[in-house]
Parts: C-alpha cells; sequence; structure tokens
C-alpha cells in the first residue's frame, strides 16, 4: 500500500522500522512496497467499496454463537444482569483488539504472517499460529453447514420430516421417539445417526457427506476469486440474517407467550454478577463473538485505502455484533416462549379436570405440569437449541414449512458469511507469502479439498462427537495465546509510541489515553487472566463430551477416553506452538549469523 506517491519525493513505511539487524530491510518493505516485477504486489486486490468491506466484517463477526450462544449464556448467567459483563467487556478487550488488528492490516497491507513478521521477526509465528487455528476451525465449522443444508432441503416437503414420530407394525408408535421428542429423535436417530460413544466409529452417513460436498462447491464458488467475488457474496451473506431476523421477530411477537419468554430471558438476576465465572463467560463470548485472533480482520483490512478510518470501523462492527446478539436472543427467547406455552397448556389439558383419572391419587396437577417458569427453563444450546428446540417451536407454527426455509436460510446466511472470512485468514498468508508456488485460484480449491477430505470424519455416526472436540479445543486456548502476543508485540515489542504516530499518520486523529491504557495494561491482563483460569478449569476438571443414550432416550455427559487426550493436546498445541518454534529458529538463525560474521 506504501508506494511512492505521484509528486513525492518519500515513502511512508509505518510498522517496518523494527529490528533491522535481524532481518534485511528490502525482505520487508519490498513484500509491502510493491515490486514491479511482481504481478500480485504491482496490482493489489482491493474492495470493490466501502460497503463490500463493512459486510465482509459483519458477515464474519456475526455467526451461531449470536444466535445460539449468547441466549444460552444470557438466561443461565443472570439474564439481563448479565449484559453488565457482557458490555464492559466489550469496551475493555473487543473493541480495542478489532482496532488493533484493523490498524495493523490495513498499514501494511498483508496478510497476519507478513503483519507479524514486520512487526518483529521473532513474533513471525504469531501469523502462522493464526492461520493453523482457521485451518483446523475451517475443517469442522462447514460440517454445521451442511446440517444446515440438509434442514433446508428438508423444509420443503409438507409435512416436515420430524414432525411426527415414526409408526411400526400394529400402527405402533416408535417407544424411543416417544420418549425423546420427535425434533430430538429426528436430530439424533435420522440426521445424524449417533453412536453411543466416540469410540464407536460407526459408518458414513451418505447424506451428510453429500452436503456437506455441496457446502465447499458454494463456498469455492463464493471465494474463488477473492475480494472481488466474494464482495459481491457478502451484500446477500450478510444482509439476509438481519431480514430474516426482523421476519421472525415480527411473527414471533403476536405469538401466544412469547412476552414470557423475553421476561423470561431478560429478567434481571444481580446476585450471579458476584460470580467470577459469570463474568468469565461474558469476556469470553465477547472475545469469539467477535472473531479476534483469527488474522481474517488482519487480512480484510489489509485490501483498503491507507486513510481509511479503521478506528470508526471497529467501533461500528463490535457494536453491531453485539447489538445481534441481543436482538437474536429476542427473537429466540420469543419463540421458544410460545413453546413454553404451548406444552404448559397442553399437559394442563391431558391431566386437568374434576373428572380426570389419569393421574395417580398421591399427583398433584401442579407437581405434574409444574408451571410456565419450569417449562421456559428446559432450554438447550448449541446445535441442540437450533434442530431441536426451535424446530419444536416451528412445528407449531401455521405454514411451519415456510418459517423452516426461512430460519435455515438465515442460518447458512451466517455460516457462510463466517467461513469466507475463516478461510481469507488461511488464503490470504498463503498466498502472500508464497508458502506454495500455486495460483490463488489452484491454492483455494486444494485448501478447500483438504478441508473436505478431513471433515469426512465429521460425517461418520460418531461425527457430532469428534466435532464437539473441535469446537471445544481448536478455537479457546490458541486464540487466547495469539491474543496475549498480539497486544505484547504492539504495545510492548514495537511500542505504543510509534503505534499511535502511525495511527496519526492514516486516521483524522491521533488515539487518546484511552487507547493506550487498554493496548499496554487492561488488555493483556484481561487475557491472560481468561487463559490461566480456563487452564485450571481444564487441569480441575475431566474433558467431557455430550452422548446419545437411546435406551434412555437423553444426551448425557461422559469423559473422554484416555486415547483422545494426545488429540487434544495436538488440537491445542498445533497452532500455539508456532509463536515458541518460529522464536527459536530466528534465534538459532541470528546465532548462526553472528558466528559466521
Amino acid at each position: 500500500m506504501f508506494q511512492r506517491e505521484r509528486g513525492e519525493n518519500h515513502v511512508t513505511l509505518p510498522l517496518t522500522d523494527v529490528n533491522n539487524d535481524d532481518e534485511e530491510p528490502k525482505d520487508n518493505f519490498n513484500s509491502y512496497g510493491g515490486d514491479a516485477n511482481d504481478e500480485d504486489d504491482a496490482e493489489p486486490q482491493t474492495w470493490g467499496n466501502k460497503t463490500q468491506y463493512v459486510l465482509a466484517m459483519l458477515g464474519f463477526s456475526v455467526g451461531f454463537g449470536n444466535v445460539w450462544r449468547f441466549p444460552y449464556l444470557c438466561q443461565k448467567n443472570g439474564g439481563g444482569a448479565f449484559l453488565i459483563p457482557y458490555f464492559i467487556s466489550l469496551i475493555f478487550l473487543g473493541i480495542p483488539l478489532l482496532f488493533m488488528e484493523l490498524a495493523i492490516g490495513q498499514s501494511l497491507r498483508q496478510g497476519p504472517i507478513g503483519v507479524w513478521k514486520a512487526i518483529h521477526p521473532y513474533l513471525g509465528g504469531v501469523g502462522f499460529a493464526s492461520a493453523v487455528v482457521c485451518v483446523l476451525i475451517s475443517m469442522y465449522y462447514n460440517v454445521i453447514i451442511g446440517w444446515c443444508f440438509y434442514y433446508l432441503f428438508a423444509s420443503f416437503q409438507d409435512p416436515l420430516p420430524y414432525s411426527s414420530c415414526p409408526v411400526g407394525p400394529n400402527c405402533t408408535v416408535n417407544e424411543e421417539c416417544k420418549l425423546a421428542g420427535r425434533t430430538q429423535y429426528y436430530w439424533y436417530t435420522k440426521t445424524l445417526g449417533a453412536t453411543t460413544s466416540i469410540e464407536d466409529m460407526g459408518d458414513f452417513q451418505w447424506h451428510l457427506c453429500l452436503v456437506l460436498v455441496l457446502a465447499w462447491i458454494v463456498l469455492l464458488i463464493i471465494i474463488n476469486r477473492g475480494v472481488q467475488s466474494a464482495g459481491k457474496a457478502v451484500y446477500v451473506t450478510a444482509t439476509l440474517p438481519y431480514i430474516v431476523l426482523a421476519i421472525f421477530f415480527v411473527r414471533a411477537v403476536t405469538l401466544e407467550g412469547s412476552v414470557d419468554g423475553i421476561k423470561h430471558m431478560f429478567k434481571p438476576q444481580f446476585s450471579k454478577l458476584t460470580s467470577p465465572v459469570v463474568w468469565l463467560e461474558a469476556v469470553t463470548q465477547v472475545f469469539f463473538s467477535i472473531g479476534v485472533g483469527f488474522g481474517t480482520f488482519i487480512a480484510m483490512a489489509s485490501y483498503n485505502s491507507k486513510h481509511n478510518n479503521c478506528k470508526r470501523d471497529a467501533i461500528f462492527i463490535s457494536l453491531a455484533d453485539s447489538f445481534t446478539a441481543v436482538f437474536a436472543a429476542l427473537v429466540v427467547f420469543s419463540v421458544l416462549g410460545f413453546k413454553a406455552h404451548d406444552s404448559y397448556t397442553q399437559c394442563l389439558t391431558l391431566y386437568g379436570g374434576v373428572n380426570n383419572t389419569k393421574l395417580p391419587a398421591e399427583v398433584t396437577l401442579e407437581k405434574q405440569c409444574h408451571n410456565l417458569e419450569h417449562w421456559l427453563s428446559k432450554t438447550f444450546k448449541g446445535s441442540g437449541l437450533t434442530f431441536i428446540a426451535f424446530t419444536e417451536a416451528i412445528l407449531l407454527m401455521p405454514a411451519s414449512p415456510l418459517w423452516s426455509v426461512l430460519f435455515f436460510a438465515l442460518l447458512l446466511s451466517l455460516g457462510l458469511g463466517s467461513m469466507f472470512g475463516i478461510l481469507e485468514g488461511v488464503l490470504n498468508p498463503l498466498h502472500q507469502q508464497k508458502v506454495l508456488p500455486l495460483r490463488k485460484e489452484i491454492l483455494t480449491g486444494l485448501t478447500c479439498l483438504i478441508c473436505l477430505v478431513v471433515g469426512l470424519l465429521f460425517c461418520q455416526t460418531s461425527g457430532e462427537y469428534w466435532l464437539q472436540m473441535f469446537d471445544s479445543f481448536t478455537g479457546t486456548l490458541p486464540l487466547l495465546f495469539i491474543c496475549f502476543f498480539e497486544l505484547i508485540g504492539v504495545a510492548w515489542v514495537y511500542g505504543t509510541k510509534r503505534f499511535s504516530d502511525d495511527l496519526a499518520y492514516m486516521l483524522p486523529d491521533r488515539p487518546g489515553w484511552f487507547w493506550m491504557i487498554m493496548w499496554r495494561f487492561m488488555s493483556p491482563v484481561i487475557v491472560l487472566v481468561i487463559f490461566v483460569s480456563s487452564i485450571v478449569n481444564m487441569a480441575m476438571k475431566p474433558a467431557t463430551y455430550f452422548v446419545w443414550r437411546p435406551n434412555k432416550a437423553e444426551v448425557e455427559s461422559v469423559q473422554y477416553p484416555f486415547w483422545c487426550y494426545p488429540i487434544i493436546a495436538f488440537l491445542i498445541c498445533a497452532s500455539c506452538l508456532c509463536i515458541p518454534v518460529v522464536f527459536l529458529v530466528k534465534s538459532c538463525q541470528r546465532l548462526i549469523a553472528k558466528r559466521r560474521g
């Protein structure tokens, strides 16, 4: 980006003049300033316009977690009171980290590997670590998009295939389905074909393999030509979720019981704010919901002009992500409130009445049906909220196939927008650093093919348990580790004073004392506390996952078998070790160079 301007006799190169004795200036300056012999650098890719850039960032930041994790955490951790630690965490961690990543990407116009090599050669491992995290997450994240495709296709049937339990000989209803419920039975038995343990690998579910192939083909079409094609796709993937959420909200608030659902979710329980776990989960949700540490925002900002107001972008994206999470929670609990009200009413109808004899004498109607609050508290988290609880609520709505189509179109838009950002965190550094001497289209296709082959692991009947493992350990501790070194690298290695000077060159005004304190002290301390707390929590509690028990027709938490722990260690260390390994390699190179000198 910082090529020689017409009519000027100098070149401005922020964030590059660092420790040139470790690495020749030519290696840094030419890669960022452009080389006349390099076609890619001579004509760098840029966003079509500012709208495409903002929508791409918003599409990456707003994902599945806004729809199924935030509502669960809000209900679990004090309802409306949970918003207090959530927004405090947003101000002290989310916005400063996002601002920093956008600024360094925009300044150097390089992907995460090139950026950190420029800040300090010893920090090049931070960029490699981000790329490894993105690769590992890509392998399973698109499987969830495949599930959404499968349910979207099923939504075009009337009645919906999960609207009733299967009937066997003599018109008897399947007992497992009666116990589990129709949507839960369809999810675990028909869709996943789930085994009872991760050790029972099982057969491939070919319908899941096919939708996974479809998901990768769609994604490849979107990203194959870089920001030129993906920039146009974000007009759909980033805006459709808001349109569908607005439609669902208008419909949901008219349903009976929706107000009770909203009240239940946001009913403040201030006593829970004394628990450190609540604050830890609030910080963690902000951290992972925005999407810092992936290197994606660095890569996206590298396609910007040097004087783009990245501070305003960071504030807007962070607030928009939080607004979307709250708005999605309103929609989710409006629908779940309707479901709870219907379940409670059905129970009263079935067991109520003066002459009703269905209940034993010792069981009262109140004990059998409880109250509305009891039914509202029966919620799911993660995929269970989407594919079990929400589908059950959709079945109770008129024209349920239509609402099912809209809902899974919403999820597909969220997933594809996030996947574009995750893959950009892989493809951008691989292409710019010439890791493989291939054209970007070929490199993109090869990356997608490798992720597809590995993703077949999650299409087995035990695949959902493997997905839980990848989801729990690839993007938690590694991202905390990466962000800690990002903050240390900018604030302490490069220096906040020099970083402030670079920002003053790019932005209308110099960043104030708030940003300096956040980058230098507050944000690193918060990330370090979360990291240490997470390690302590892992050491004190055995790693567990949820399995389906057909005989009980319910989900049960069990410990991972012993042989899974080396795999878990690999998922955590594969990215984290990149940082010390690159540091050691650079140290050895410097030592050898000194001896030769």
